[in-house]
Order: C-alpha cells, then structure tokens, then sequence
C-alpha cells in the first residue's frame, strides 16, 4: 500500500470550471480522506493510484488546472503536525456507512 497526498487546484472562473472541481473532488472522495479543501490523504495499491490518476487526468484541463501527487514515507500520516483547526485524521479508524 502507498501513502499519497493529492492536492488540486482548478479553475473555476467558468462554469465548465466548478463542474470539473465538484468531479475532481468526487473522484478524491472515493479514494481517500479530505484534510482540507483541495487536499486529501489517500492509503491505495499501484493498480488504485493508476487509476486514480487515469480518471482525474480524464476530466481537468491540461491548461487550467493543476493536480500534485506526493508519495509519502510508510510513517508519513503518523507524524504529522497541525496547526490552528487542523486535526489529525485518522486512516486505520472503522470506517461506519
């Protein structure tokens, strides 16, 4: 398993542009946790990051918008520090649907 913070930003000075944030932000949802409002923390497999990345690279544009993945150390949501409102977000918690 892979530790991955994404982290977006689109424009959404257009309509096409809030409906691809809104998109963007769904797919995130389905992968992993939001830590704040353009940034998530995903636990996947490399099939799962591809298609990730696959899906994401399908809806923004290439010109207008901005997508970051980072890879992080096994211990990388384990040592985190917040600030302010910030708080830790559990990934080994129960997860109640």
């Amino acid at each position: 398993m892979q530790l991955l913070l994404l982290t977006y930003d689109v424009n959404t000075t257009t309509p096409e542009g809030r409906r691809r944030l809104r998109t963007v932000a769904q797919i995130c949802e389905g992968y992993g946790r939001r830590v704040q409002k353009s940034v998530f923390e995903i636990i996947s497999d490399e099939p799962g990051v591809l298609t990730l990345i696959d899906r994401i690279g399908r809806v923004i544009d290439d010109e207008a918008d901005s997508i970051r993945v980072y890879r992080l150390p096994p211990d990388g949501f384990t040592v985190v520090r917040t600030l302010g409102a910030a708080r830790a977000v559990g990934h080994n918690d129960a997860i109640i649907i």
